[in-house]
């Protein structure tokens, strides 16, 4: 890694000693650059000590003024306005791809085949032999991978993982999720690059789908079968650099989908952005045979439970919401005292925290952090569901190639 070791001790006594810098070189300067340099800040002092000390070495957007600005605002040493030199800079050991999804590709495997170690943003690729390339790379390279899926590190997600694999619930029968969200209702929002499937691979499918299809296999386990339906509501929009001309949406609005399970459990996912009053509704429900749980992004902080009751008590039926913020909570030692909430900011920092700890340790991003195995995973989940749809909902296997 780039740098020294950390100080010998902190203000409080800490041995430092051993805390290496890192070198992170970041691409893009949208809002997902604003949401991770947030995280890369904010760790070398909430989660603490750090597995290593991030050291913002390059930003790198199409236009050199972007990136200059982002040097400027976030506090990067340099900026690039072409992604291969700063990936060819030897001070960077990380590469934090948030460009959009069509440079998912070309920039991870090259930062991978030049020994970085890489967290990109979700979907991995516009499509699942995209995405099956970067495992590839990843495979061969000595790096470590990360698919950012940063819905895994919300803690009362997590504490939903630790009651599924203490087998709390018994045996599961249904998952139900659904991501809605509302910024496109208006048939006048300009035609972005979300929506060009160019650009994007697809619409919601990939935006908010891989999600919840995340989610999904994190939870749950391994889908078998799909069913799917898409639906584009608005097919053109105005043109950003031009509003008085109107250029095609050829993505997905929409998509319905209901999943079988190897465990034999059954599920619906849905989502899109056209759900109008839903502004960040990530939510999910799983119900087993000894209770169920459910969860809503705009509740972060919140995990709804319900225990099947003693037939012989007299307890209540009906679900309780218990607020995540105990010391025993998961992460929930790295913030506020009991009862004070955390943000959605916050579930990056848990999840590069989580990927230094493997750099330094060298041990596995799985099975809480998603690799570029669990990305690819998606992406070939997220395909049955558009082959599905493109059958008129016909069932579609998924089938993982070795």
């Amino acid at each position: 890694m780039s740098g020294e070791a950390g100080l010998v001790a902190a203000a409080d006594g800490t041995d430092l000693s051993g805390i290496p810098d890192i070198g992170v070189g970041v691409v893009g300067t949208g809002f997902m650059c604003q949401a991770h340099v947030n995280a890369w800040r904010t760790l070398p002092y909430m989660a603490y000590p750090p597995p290593a000390r991030p050291r913002l070495r390059g930003v790198a957007a199409r236009l050199l003024a972007d990136a200059e600005a982002a040097a400027s605002r976030y506090g990067f040493e340099c900026s690039y306005a072409d992604w291969r030199e700063m990936v060819a800079d030897p001070a960077i050991d990380l590469i934090d791809n948030c460009g959009p999804n069509n440079i998912h590709a070309e920039v991870s495997i090259a930062a991978l085949e030049a020994g970085k170690h890489v967290l990109c943003e979700k979907p991995l690729g516009r499509s699942a032999a995209e995405s099956r390339r970067m495992l590839e790379a990843a495979r061969r390279a000595d790096g470590k991978h990360m698919a950012a899926f940063n819905y895994r590190f919300v803690p009362a997600v997590r504490k939903a993982r630790h009651l599924l694999e203490q087998g709390a619930l018994g045996q599961i029968h249904h998952f139900r999720a659904r991501y809605l969200q509302d910024w496109l209702a208006d048939p006048e929002f300009p035609r972005v690059w979300r929506l060009q499937k160019a650009l994007s691979g697809s619409g919601v499918l990939g935006d908010l789908g891989s999600h919840i299809v995340d989610l999904a296999r994190f939870l749950i386990g391994e889908p078998i079968v799909v069913n799917g339906r898409l639906k584009t509501f608005v097919s053109e929009r105005p043109l950003p650099e031009n509003p008085a001309e109107r250029g095609p949406v050829d993505v997905d609005d929409a998509f319905v989908a209901l999943l079988e399970f190897d465990n034999g459990a059954i599920g619906t996912l849905e989502a899109s952005r056209f759900a109008v009053g839903n502004r960040n509704a990530n939510m999910f429900e799983i119900n087993g045979s000894k209770g169920s749980i459910r969860f809503n992004l705009e509740r972060l902080n919140e995990l709804e439970v319900h225990w099947r009751p003693d037939p012989a008590s007299n307890s209540q039926a009906g679900f309780r919401s218990e607020l995540i913020t105990e010391p025993e909570d998961p992460f929930i030692e790295w913030w506020w005292p009991v009862g004070h909430i955390i943000g959605w900011e916050h579930t990056f920092v848990h999840e590069i925290h989580h990927l230094l700890d493997a750099v330094v340790n060298d041990s596995d991003v799985a099975p809480y952090g998603a690799t570029f195995e669990d990305g690819w995973r998606c992406d070939v989940i997220l395909e049955a569901i558009t082959k599905s749809a493109a059958d008129g909902g016909a069932p579609i296997e998924i089938e993982y190639a070795p």
